[in-house]
C-alpha cells in the first residue's frame, strides 16, 4: 500500500525530469544575442500602446476566463457529475467502444458551448478594432468546421482509449503515449493537404522579385525549402503573419497576403529569412521529438492522476470504473498535465524563435528591418509589445516584441561597431 501511496508523486517528479531534459536537450545550440533593453515609448507612439493595452490587455483576460471555464466544466464532469450524466455513461459501458466515442465527442461539444459565449466576444471585439474581417456568419462557419473537426478527434480518442484500456489494462499508457506520438505525426504531415485546404486557398508565390529573393536566401542558408505558398489570410483578418508546416512532402513556408500586401520588401525578407530558418533547424522535427520524449511520463502521469480523481469523483471507485466511466477523469487529467507540461514546451519555443531571429539576421544582413517587422506587426496585429512577465514565462511561445526588438538593436549596435 505504502508503496502505491508514492507512485503519483514519483511520475509527477519523473514527468516534469523527462520535460526538462528534453527541453534543454533540444534547445538551439549557438549564443543568443543578448537584447538591449529598449523602452516601448522609443518605437510606439502612445496611441498605438493605448489601443494595444485596450485590446490585448482585455483578450488576454478573456482567454484566461476561457481557460478557467474548461477547466471547471471538465472538473464538474470527472468530479461531480449530474446524475443524468452518471446514468448515460452508466449505459454506455454496455458497448465500450461506442460509448467511448459517444463520451468523447460529448465532451468536445460541451467544451465547446461552455466557451462560446467567450469567444464570440473575443471575435466582436477584434471586429471592433478592425483586426477582424470576418461576418458572424462566416466566422460562425469556421467555427461549425473545427468544432466538427474537434468532435471527430473527441470520438476517436475516446475510442481509442477504451480500446486501449481493454487490451492493455492498467498498461494503458503505454499504447496511449505511443499512439499520441504517432498521431502527431500523422497530423503534423497530414494537415497542409487535408486540413487547412478547408479553411484558406494557398497558391504557390509566383515567378517574380519575390520568389527570387526567397530562393536566394535559401541557397545562402543551404535550405531545401519545399514549396512557399501565399494564404489568403485576409478573409477573416488584417493581422500579419507567416509560418511553417508539414513534414517532408508537404513540408512548406506560408505567408498571409496582409504581410505581402502591406509590408516592405526588405521587412517581408526578414519574415521570409526567419521561416527558412525555422526549416534550416529542422524546427518542426524539433517539436515531434520532445513530444516523443515527454509523451510516455505525460502518458503515465496521466493515468495515476486519473485513478486518485476518480476516487473522489462521481463515478465510483479509481480501479472498479468501466473504461468508459474513466474517461472524464481522464480527460481532466490530460487537461491538467497539458497545461503543465505546456510551460516547457513554451520555453522551448521561445528559444527555437530566438535562434531563428538571430539566423534571419545572418541571412539578411538587415537588423534595421527586423526592427521594423516587429514593430508594424505588434501595430498591426494589436498585440501588446510588452505583456505581463509571468504570464508570458507560462503561455508565451515567442519572446515579446521589445525582446526580439532589443536583440536586433543589439545585431545593429554590433554592426556599426564593426571594423
Amino acid at each position: 500500500m505504502s508503496a502505491h501511496r508514492y507512485r503519483l508523486p514519483l511520475a509527477l517528479v519523473a514527468g516534469a525530469a523527462a520535460a526538462a531534459v528534453a527541453t534543454l536537450v533540444l534547445r538551439p545550440r549557438g549564443v543568443d544575442i543578448e537584447p538591449l533593453v529598449v523602452e516601448a515609448q522609443a518605437y510606439f507612439s502612445p496611441a498605438e500602446l493605448a489601443r494595444a493595452e485596450a485590446f490585448s490587455g482585455t483578450q488576454r483576460v478573456i482567454g484566461l476566463a476561457q481557460i478557467a471555464l474548461t477547466g471547471v466544466a471538465l472538473a464538474g464532469l470527472a468530479l461531480r457529475p449530474p446524475r443524468s450524466v452518471r446514468g448515460w455513461i452508466g449505459a454506455a459501458e454496455r458497448r465500450p467502444v461506442a460509448g467511448g466515442a459517444a463520451v468523447g465527442a460529448g465532451v468536445s461539444i460541451g467544451i465547446g458551448l461552455v466557451s462560446l459565449p467567450l469567444a464570440l466576444v473575443a471575435h466582436q471585439r477584434a471586429s471592433a478594432v478592425g483586426l477582424s474581417t470576418q461576418s458572424l456568419d462566416g466566422w460562425f462557419l469556421d467555427l461549425g468546421k473545427m468544432s466538427a473537426i474537434g468532435i471527430v478527434e473527441g470520438a476517436v480518442a475516446g475510442a481509442g482509449v477504451v480500446l486501449l484500456i481493454r487490451r492493455l489494462g492498467t498498461r494503458w499508457w503505454v499504447g496511449g503515449g505511443l499512439a499520441a506520438i504517432a498521431l502527431a505525426v500523422l497530423f503534423t504531415y497530414a494537415a497542409p493537404v487535408v486540413l487547412e485546404p478547408r479553411f484558406n486557398d494557398f497558391d504557390p508565390l509566383p515567378p517574380g522579385d519575390l520568389r527570387q529573393s526567397v530562393l536566394d536566401l535559401a541557397d545562402r542558408g543551404g535550405v531545401s525549402v519545399g514549396e512557399v505558398y501565399e494564404v489568403d489570410a485576409s478573409r477573416r483578418t488584417t493581422a500579419a503573419n507567416a509560418y511553417v508546416g508539414g513534414l517532408g512532402p508537404t513540408k512548406r513556408v506560408v505567408l498571409y497576403d496582409t504581410l505581402l500586401e502591406q509590408f516592405e520588401p526588405a521587412e517581408v525578407r526578414s519574415v521570409v529569412a526567419h521561416e527558412l530558418a525555422h526549416v534550416e533547424h529542422q524546427d518542426v522535427p524539433r517539436g515531434l521529438i520532445w513530444l516523443a520524449l515527454v509523451a510516455l511520463p505525460a502518458a503515465y502521469l496521466i493515468d495515476l492522476l486519473a485513478r486518485r480523481l476518480a476516487r473522489v469523483g462521481g463515478f465510483g471507485a479509481g480501479d472498479s470504473l468501466g473504461p468508459v466511466g474513466r474517461l472524464p477523469s481522464l480527460a481532466l487529467s490530460m487537461a491538467l498535465v497539458g497545461f503543465a507540461v505546456g510551460i516547457p514546451a513554451s520555453f522551448l519555443s521561445r528559444a527555437v524563435e530566438r535562434s531563428a531571429d538571430r539566423r534571419a539576421i545572418e541571412l539578411t544582413g538587415e537588423p534595421a528591418a527586423l526592427i521594423e517587422l516587429q514593430r508594424r506587426l505588434s501595430v498591426t496585429n494589436v498585440s501588446d509589445p510588452d505583456p505581463p512577465a509571468l504570464l508570458h514565462a507560462v503561455l508565451g511561445s515567442h519572446p515579446t516584441t521589445l525582446e526580439r526588438i532589443g536583440a536586433a538593436a543589439r545585431a545593429a549596435e554590433r554592426d556599426r561597431s564593426a571594423p
